[in-house]
This record gives C-alpha cells, sequence and structure tokens, in this order.
C-alpha cells in the first residue's frame, strides 16, 4: 500500500505537472469507485485543477470549490499519462481527460478493486468521515506531547503506529523502519514505553522525511509506475542489520509481514512463527 512519503511525492509531481490544466471530461469505469453521487463527476468538466495534496495516505486533486478525495488502498495508483487509456482497460477507475490531451488516471492492479474516491466541496473535505476521525500527521511529527498522548494506548506498537486513528500515514512498510530507528521491539506496548523511549520513537519519524527528500532527488517530473521505496529492514529477512550486522528476522502474518533486528529491537529474542509463539514483550 503507498505510505506517506509515496502518496506525498505522488502528491507533488502531480500538482506539478496539472496545475492549471483544464478538465474536458471525467469517466468512472471502475465498479463502485465513486462513494458520493452529489456532485456529479460531470460538474468537473471545464474546471481548472488548482492543486493537488495529501492527507494522511489519501491524494486529494482541487478543482476550486470541489476536491476528489482518493483513497489508493493496496493497490491503487494515481498518474498522469500522456495518452489516454482505453475503455477496456480493466484497470481504470477514474479517468481525469484533460483538454491539453493528457489524462490523470486512477487505476488499480488486480480484481478486489478497494481504491476509491469521493467527490465533495472542498471546504467539507476536513468533515468527511475518513479524514476527520484521523489521527495526527506522521509528517512532519506532531509536536511531543501530542505524539505520546496518542501512542499512550495498550496495544503493540507495530499495529498501533498503523492505526490511522491514532496516528496517520504510517502502514506496514515505514513502521517496521521506524521501529527500527527507534531501536523498539514490534511488540512492546504504547502505555508501556518511558518518556526517553517515546521521545526516541518521536525522533524516528525523520525517516518519513528522509524518504521524502529521497525522492525529491531520484524521482524526475514522470512518476514510475512503480516507486522504489528505500527501505532498509521491511522484507530484508536474512540480511544484516545495517547497524549492528545481527541477521534480520520476520514474522508472518497472513497478509503481511513485520521485520525487525533482535539484538536492537527485542533484547536477542526472535519470533520465528506468531502462530506457534507466544508475543514478545
Amino acid at each position: 500500500m503507498p505510505e506517506l512519503p509515496e502518496v506525498e511525492i505522488t502528491a507533488r509531481r502531480i500538482d506539478e505537472a496539472t496545475r492549471g490544466a483544464t478538465v474536458e471530461s471525467v469517466l468512472a469505469p471502475g465498479m463502485n469507485v465513486m462513494k458520493t453521487y452529489l456532485p456529479p463527476l460531470d460538474a468537473l468538466v471545464g474546471r481548472e485543477i488548482t492543486g493537488v495534496r495529501r492527507i494522511a495516505k489519501m491524494p486529494v486533486v482541487e478543482f476550486g470549490d470541489l476536491s476528489l478525495l482518493i483513497h489508493l488502498m493496496s493497490a491503487g495508483r494515481l498518474r498522469v499519462s500522456d495518452k489516454r487509456a482505453s475503455l477496456k482497460d480493466r484497470a481504470s477507475r477514474v479517468l481525469i481527460r484533460l483538454e491539453d490531451g493528457r489524462e490523470l488516471r486512477l487505476r488499480e492492479m488486480g480484481t478486489k478493486q478497494r481504491a476509491w474516491a469521493k467527490l465533495l466541496p472542498s471546504e467539507k473535505v476536513g468533515e468527511d468521515e475518513m479524514v476527520a476521525t484521523l489521527g495526527p500527521e506522521a509528517w512532519p511529527a506532531p509536536p511531543l506531547d501530542e505524539f505520546a498522548a496518542a501512542i499512550d494506548k495498550p496495544r503493540h506498537l507495530h499495529p498501533l503506529l498503523r492505526h490511522q486513528k491514532d496516528i496517520s500515514g504510517i502502514g506496514r512498510s515505514w513502521v517496521d523502519e521506524i521501529l527500527w530507528e527507534a531501536c523498539l521491539s514490534p511488540f512492546k506496548k504504547g502505555a508501556e514505553l518511558d518518556s526517553e523511549e517515546v521521545a526516541r520513537l518521536h525522533g524516528a519519524l525523520h525517516v518519513l522525511g528522509d524518504a521524502i527528500d529521497h525522492y525529491e532527488e531520484t524521482i524526475g517530473p514522470d512518476l514510475p509506475d512503480k516507486i522504489k521505496v528505500p527501505l532498509r529492514i521491511h522484507k530484508h529477512e536474512g540480511e544484516p542489520c545495517p547497524r549492528c550486522g545481527t541477521t534480520l528476522e520476520a514474522v508472518y502474518f497472513s497478509e503481511h509481514q513485520m521485520n525487525y533486528c533482535p539484538h536492537d529491537q527485542t533484547g536477542d529474542r526472535i519470533l520465528k512463527d506468531r502462530r506457534l509463539s507466544k508475543l514478545l514483550k
């Protein structure tokens, strides 16, 4: 799933490429992609794109007093294309065709079709349930006291930091990187952290900004179909820890995995199989 750094660079590049472009037509070939029906998508025809920004992991395309709020889910991608998609393209979900011949295209690979979009009055975006219930943005990092209050919960850090209503923008890839940077166990609970550990975890959020800086240096005006994410820990099991050299380990779940350094994060304890082992404290 695209996370905060990837959605941020996507929003920046699309903003640079489309700001001021006029909409010629809009199509929504994706089944059930639109979660609103008023105003209709045709209301965008003739409008200019006035900006593209990010809220948590969601791009927002602005057309003056109307905004398209998009959730990419796990397989959605928002890109600008010089050519228009065929209506036979099964991956197309929303096609915003511009008068200059280009197209702002929401596509989703696979068959699950989970990506969605809502066309809302711009002043109402913050009131939408998917936005209003979000916790503080992970980047730029919130004030330390606000962050401390947000994670002061009896839940393991790995799911806690991914829970958008507590902290918004972090997903399965970057939570591994943040916890490794902070030298904290994924299985430690937020409410168990002392003040020094909270400060360490808060400071580790800089990895999100570092990733955005990396993308600014390496990604040109045209976004690649798949952004190469600069991860050091996530999905690097079996490799040496970049900090101490200990072999990185993984815990596998039904739809994702968690990676960590046993030496730096879990006191040299290894959890090989979540189904057969007790969670580390």
